[in-house]
Formats: C-alpha cells, structure tokens, sequence
C-alpha cells in the first residue's frame, strides 16, 4: 500500500531554489486554495510552468481556507489537495502554509518568478507580498483565466443536481461594494450553503484595493474595477454608463449593493427599477444616510438594526422589505454597535434575496434589461 503523501518543507523548497540558481534556472512560485481541480486550475498552472524551469505550488492550508472562505470551506483536506496538486506534471512540490497570505513564504523561499491568475492586476496584488516579491526581485507574471471555470461554479452545479433542482432558473445576481466585502462575504457563504438559490454573475467595485474585490476573487467570480471619479460620494457619468454596460451584459436579474459608498442615479436606477436592494445599517426611516449607528447613540435609542429595502433615486427612501433589531448597549461605540448590526445584516440579506420571487419582486424580463 502507498504511503501516505506528505508535502514538502520549506527547506526542501528553499534547497530546490538554490539547485535551480547553480544550473542559471529560474524557479516559479504560484499559490490558492485548489479546493476542487478543474481545468481552469490545470491550463493556468501548465502556463506558470511554462514560465520558467520548475514551480512550486504553496497551498493555503484547511485553516487558512476557512478564514478566506468561510467554515464550509474546503471540501477537500489540505494533504488530499497537497496530493492531487503534486500529481500535476507542471507541479514540482507543493508546500502548505497558514497564514492568509503568502508572504512569508515568498520571504523564506525568494522565487525568481511569480505567477498570478488574470483576476488580480500587479497593482492589485496584496500589499505585503509585493512588497516582498519586489524585495526578492522576482518577476511578476499575471495569466489569463479560463472564463467559466471555477470552483465555485462547480459546487453551485452540484448542489443544484442534489436538490433537484438544476434546471430552475437562479437569481443572477451583480454585487456592488466599495469595503470590506463582509456581506458579499455571507452573500458566498449562503448559496454554497444552499440556502440562497441564486448565482453571482459579477461583482462592481469602485475601489481598487477594497478587500471586497479580493473576497471576490477568491471565490472564483469576476472582480470588475469602475473608476467613481473624484467625488467620494457620487459616480460619474461615465462610471454610471460603465456600471449600465457591465449589469446589461451580465443579463442581471438583481443588483446587490453590499457597502457600495457611492450614489447611484440613471441610466441604471431608471433600467433596474424595482431591482436594486441595499442594506442600511439603521431601522430606516430612522437615521438615513451615512454614520446612522453613531447617529442611533447619540439619539439615546434603546434599539437600532438593520433595513433590507429598494433603492430609489432618494437616498434610503425605497420600499423596506425587512429590517432587523439589536439592542443599543451602554457604553457603546459606533463601532461596536455596527459590528452587530453586521451580524444581522448577514443574515437579512440572504434571506431576502432568496425569497425574491415569493415576495412578487420583479426579475429581467417584461421589457426590462
């Protein structure tokens, strides 16, 4: 009987790193989760290869996954997909580490070449492992993606095929954010965990670096970039006509704004009437606009919550759809008080997306984009 696989060590790949230097060879470095291979993973890796003279894979371990991903995430141990990996014939070691990031790897290991999937930009790229790259000198190489390939689209096929109900129609959903990311974060979370029937068919960012385009990534979907324009708080025309292409080509059914800081107006509010939601961290129509968990305390509210509504060209002014309550504590501050409005707004959000059409709310059709 085989032994049981174990991956290699950072000396082992460090040794490699120094055998490859005395023969003038260049040694590639690419990393990700890898939960569930497909060829996507497969064309990518045989082009990092391609790069150089050996490569080596660093596997984010089970922990890691978990904390990028969520408590569902992986489907596969870190050995079992350390395994599959290094099977691969463009694979020569893979290593596994904990951390969320990379960087002390790339530190310790110092590759010649650094390969990166078509979703990330070099100036997108985590700050801390570029600056390290760019402290070993590696070269930074970003391939293009298999379009309809990943791992998330995988698991949404299978468990449309378990719960019989593969050839319904999902909610093809756009996700709109500027931060965090912590609600497209439970967006994820609740169609892996089959309990929102719905696809993300893109995400819109008008921050560059926001985590939210990250969170994004990681899961497998398209993370678009719209330049806002100078002010903060509105898009510019151009970004608003942007913004209408991108949801016109996806054929979206619902626009999802999760933490989006800017305010949208036509052509889009007019095109996805009725099919634009947000969620406000307030028990609206209390408290509209920004700072409403600072505003609740300064009011002396004994409550706040959170609101599910539609978004209408008055700012937090749409039909509410549902709202959530949690105590106001004594020696709150805004920001503890919004932590746990956040709890609830996880929850909220998913819940009513998927509801949508028992609700009655509108989808694309009946003349609409």
């Amino acid at each position: 009987m085989p032994a049981d696989y174990t991956p290699a060590t950072i000396a082992d790949v460090r040794r490699l790193r120094d055998t490859l230097d005395q023969q003038g060879k260049k040694l590639v470095f690419t990393n990700g989760c890898f939960d569930l291979l497909h060829a996507g993973h497969v064309r990518y890796l045989e082009q990092a290869r391609a790069l150089g003279d050996a490569m080596v894979v660093a596997l984010n371990s089970d922990t890691s996954v978990r904390t990028l991903k969520g408590p569902d995430r992986p489907l596969n141990p870190e050995n079992d997909r350390a395994e599959v990996m290094s099977a691969l014939r463009a694979v020569d070691a893979v290593v596994v580490f904990d951390d969320a990031r990379a960087t002390s790897l790339i530190e310790a290991i110092r590759p010649h070449i650094y390969a990166k999937g078509g979703d990330y930009t070099v100036e997108s790229l985590n700050r801390e492992e570029r600056t390290a790259l760019e402290a070993a000198g590696a070269q930074i190489s970003i391939l293009p993606l298999v379009p309809g390939r990943s791992t998330t689209n995988t698991i949404n096929k299978m468990q449309a095929a378990d719960s019989g109900t593969a050839g319904e129609g999902k909610l093809r959903l756009a996700v709109l954010g500027s931060g965090a990311g912590s609600n497209l974060r439970a967006i994820i979370a609740a169609i892996q965990g089959g309990t929102l029937r719905a696809e993300i068919a893109i995400t819109i960012s008008d921050q560059d670096n926001a985590p939210f385009r990250e969170i994004a990534r990681e899961a497998g979907l398209p993370a678009l970039f719209v330049d806002g324009g100078e002010n903060p708080r509105k898009l510019s025309d151009a970004a608003q006509k942007e913004i209408f292409e991108h949801l016109d080509r996806a054929r979206i059914d619902v626009v999802v704004l999760a933490g989006f800081m800017r305010i949208l107006k036509d052509p889009v509010i007019s095109a996805y009437a009725g099919r634009i939601v947000n969620v406000h961290p307030s028990l609206l129509p209390k408290f509209k606009g920004a700072n409403a968990p600072q505003l609740a305390i300064d009011e002396g509210e004994l409550e706040s919550g959170c609101t599910v509504h539609l978004v209408t060209a008055e700012i937090d002014a749409g039909r509410i759809l549902a709202q959530a309550k949690v105590p106001v504590r004594i020696g709150d501050t805004a920001e503890k008080l919004h932590a746990r409005i956040k709890l609830e707004e996880h929850k909220l959000l998913p819940q009513v997306l998927n509801e949508w059409r028992e609700r009655g709310l509108p989808v694309r059709g009946a003349g609409q984009p």
